[in-house]
């Protein structure tokens, strides 16, 4: 699977863990050159705070499109050290 946003690959990976039918990618697959800080958080009431990050690719921000959760609930322990895309992210096979 590919996490592919504003002509880049922003992850990469064969090992992805589907959740609410979102592609979690392992932490590691995370291209960090294109990742900034957010300070952006929500709360699920079955998996925990999730915390985002803003993707910053060829000059143009999108805020807030990699979320993750740094300490899920145990009911959500599979997605521990992934992260899942949104905003425009395209998750390709």
């Amino acid at each position: 699977m590919k996490a592919l946003w504003n002509g880049v690959t922003i992850a990469e990976s064969d090992d992805t863990v589907v959740v609410e039918g979102n592609h979690y990618f392992p932490e590691a697959s995370l291209n960090r050159a294109y990742v900034t800080f957010s300070n952006h958080r929500t709360s699920c009431p079955w998996k925990g705070q999730a915390h985002y990050l803003s993707l910053l690719v060829n000059g143009e921000m999108n805020p807030d499109a990699v979320w993750f959760y740094p300490d899920p609930s145990e009911a959500a322990a599979e997605i521990k050290g992934r992260v899942a895309f949104w905003k425009g992210v395209q998750v390709v096979d």
